[in-house]
């Protein structure tokens, strides 16, 4: 193990309608990291997608000392360059008191394991091209891509 990359005995597991009130502590402050309007609507919104079991989101927590200290949204979406399925991951928030202990990088290695599990293709993310400190993690887990993300605001007639 190289100096800084510290194991963890963190329990990664799926969400649980007992996590709401952390789950929305960690979500908020997710969206305040990247400076999203604060908004008590969406943050609703995506307990009931993440708790609706039709729902295409999904997500595991991390667990230490008996908290809930990491939340990873995930989906699964289509490949059709590669004909694949792979999966993606929308979110991924650890409480500032409890980041470089290894519970992001065992939420990546669970959804990775999930990913060889369905025969899936990739597990995908992006980030802010600030977050540096995710991207020292990120770099030593996954591959940075070449790709360049935009987005497009819909037209309404």
């Amino acid at each position: 193990m190289r100096q800084g990359d510290e194991q963890t005995s963190d329990r990664v597991r799926p969400l649980e309608p007992a996590d709401e009130t952390t789950w929305r502590e960690l979500f908020r402050a997710y969206r305040e990291f990247y400076r999203l309007p604060e908004s008590e609507e969406v943050v609703s919104r995506v307990w009931g997608w993440l708790t609706d079991p039709e729902h295409e989101c999904e997500a595991l927590v991390v667990e230490s000392a008996g908290r809930v200290v990491t939340i990873g949204h995930y989906r699964r979406f289509s490949r059709p360059s590669a004909g694949t399925v792979g999966i993606w991951l929308d979110d991924l928030f650890t409480a500032p008191g409890a980041r470089g202990k290894g519970s992001a990088r065992a939420l990546i290695a669970r959804l990775t394991a999930i990913a060889g599990s369905e025969g899936c293709s990739v597990v995908r993310w992006i980030t802010s091209e600030d977050n540096h400190q995710a991207q020292a993690l990120y770099d030593q887990v996954a591959h940075r891509t070449r790709w360049v993300t935009y987005d497009a605001a819909p037209v309404t007639a």
